[in-house]
């Protein structure tokens, strides 16, 4: 068997419609790896991004879902499967069971862990169990113990990407948004610079964490991110990612207070969206999570990055051309939704 992630492997990634995903097809696709780009809907841009092999799928929540994946995964030959988005989870551990006997590689938590992080309301209860500091947290029956005047946020208890995120001042507009968000949850607000921590924990639980202060943030996505180097920022995304017990690749965002406290406010299990940063900087993120999702050894020397590197986003134009052309062969059994 190879000893590296330099050999080729076909590697299904979801979700590429969107930045993680995106972000991960490319760089594997520098590797040399061959990427099955699957994503719901047609349009998506890592779609079209060269040399991929595209896949139109059904949306995660699909009843059709699980068997359209399980038939592409056997017609393709794929060799992995990673999610670039948090929907895909929750089905893509049900099928693992399947997958693996048609060796297929997942690299996921189990499935208590997983669930802690998606709902946000659990990823409260498990860090405060655990002494990490993170926000308050409410659910709607509970929102007449919010004290009064407290900055509060209301989300998507199971959200993700910046969707249905409201930043309110006044408890009784938080009464309301919980009628008009979906699965509503409250938090206080933080306030600070924010972080991101583009994480890899080994099967042995042996973590590294490449940190990025989120400078500019654009719905959801750090417009510019800096790296630095943190050591309470760093003790506390190692802590978190032992009490949720994380595997594989997973990124940790919080905040740094103007007093230098550090506040924890989610666990994302995926590859976060800014990570070519980090990769920039030094770390051989990606690669080393193909060596890992492969039962291979990941070097955490290879995991080192230089802090006070910058980088700037911007939207990009990826490709221009007729719908009524595309090659809509593309699209796998069982269809959109």
């Amino acid at each position: 068997m190879p000893t590296d992630h330099t050999a080729p492997r076909r590697i299904l990634v979801t979700g590429v419609g969107a930045n993680p995903g995106f972000g991960l097809t490319r760089s594997l696709t520098r590797l040399g790896h061959q990427v099955i780009a699957a994503d719901a809907n047609p349009l998506a841009p890592g779609l079209l991004l060269p040399g991929v092999e595209p896949r139109v799928t059904p949306l995660a929540a699909d009843p059709d879902y699980p068997h359209v994946m399980t038939e592409l995964c056997r017609d393709l030959a794929v060799d992995a499967v990673v999610a670039g988005i948090e929907h895909d989870l929750p089905p893509l551990m049900d099928m693992a069971p399947q997958l693996q006997a048609d060796d297929v590689r997942l690299w996921l938590p189990d499935a208590e862990s997983m669930r802690s992080c998606i709902d946000k309301a659990a990823f409260h209860q498990v860090l405060t169990t655990h002494g990490i500091p993170t926000p308050r947290t409410w659910l709607p029956e509970a929102i007449d113990q919010v004290p009064d005047h407290t900055p509060l946020v209301v989300k998507p208890r199971r959200g993700h990407g910046a969707q249905n995120v409201h930043f309110i001042d006044r408890r009784d507009h938080a009464c309301l948004l919980c009628e008009l968000v979906p699965e509503p949850l409250v938090q206080e607000r933080v306030y600070g610079y924010e972080f991101t921590a583009d994480c890899l924990v080994d099967r042995t639980g042996r973590a590294s964490a490449i940190l990025r202060r989120r400078n500019l943030v654009k719905a959801g996505l750090a417009a510019v991110s800096t790296t630095f180097d943190h050591p309470a920022v760093r003790e506390a995304v190692v802590k978190t990612l032992g009490a949720v017990r994380a595997r594989g690749i997973c990124c940790v965002q919080g905040f740094v207070s103007d007093d230098a406290a550090v506040t924890i406010t989610e666990l994302n299990v995926r590859i976060a969206g800014g990570f070519p940063l980090s990769e920039a900087a030094g770390a051989d993120l990606v690669g080393q999570m193909v060596n890992g999702l492969f039962g291979l050894p990941v070097d955490h020397d290879r995991l080192t990055y230089k802090a006070g590197l910058f980088l700037t986003n911007y939207i990009e134009t990826l490709a221009v051309g007729d719908v009524a052309e595309l090659d809509l062969t593309t699209v796998a059994k069982g269809g959109t939704s």
